[in-house]
């Protein structure tokens, strides 16, 4: 979740006021679960959740995010939440979180896929993320649009994780 402010914040210039849209795997994704908890910690948030039925964000995120007064709405429409949002966080939906029930999974994977259709409602300052490592979810033509930050994003891991090793080791 460090990692994603932090890169939301150098993409986007800001976080108070942003619109996130998450997409994919929101039931056990641990990456967009802790990013909805730390994104509470700013203003005027919004945080749209797009996700087949069977890997919904769970309840708890969203009452933890309705007590502290984030607007949140869940849509079946990646098209229209991009057009809305600074940010498309995509996931991948894991075959490993499904178990036995491989039906499950293959009526989950492929329901959501950002590829030039969803760029091309985006705003221009909008960003694709993504924790990586991807399937078929963001298709590769997305790579070269400059929009697309999940490999800025994965450097600044190598920061974010710089940085708090230092914290823990030499302090401030």
């Amino acid at each position: 979740a460090l990692l994603d402010v932090y890169t939301i914040g150098r993409e986007i210039g800001k976080l108070d006021g942003i619109k996130v849209g998450l997409v994919g795997d929101l039931a056990n994704g641990r990456t967009v679960r802790s990013l909805a908890y730390l994104l509470s910690k700013y203003q005027n948030v919004k945080i749209y959740f797009v996700a087949p039925d069977v890997v919904k964000m769970k309840d708890d995120i969203k009452d933890y995010l309705t007590s502290k007064g984030v607007e949140w709405e869940e849509s079946t429409d990646l098209m229209e939440v991009a057009s809305e949002c600074d940010v498309v966080y995509q996931t991948r939906i894991q075959r490993e979180r499904f178990g036995e029930r491989i039906d499950l999974y293959e009526q989950a994977r492929g329901k959501y896929i950002v590829d030039n259709k969803v760029l091309s409602v985006m705003q221009k300052h909008a960003i694709v993320m993504h924790p990586l490592p991807r399937l078929d979810e963001i298709t590769v033509d997305v790579d070269s649009d400059p929009r697309a930050a999940y490999f800025r994003q994965a450097k600044n891991g190598l920061y974010i994780r710089m940085a708090l090793l230092k914290l823990l080791l030499v302090g401030w």
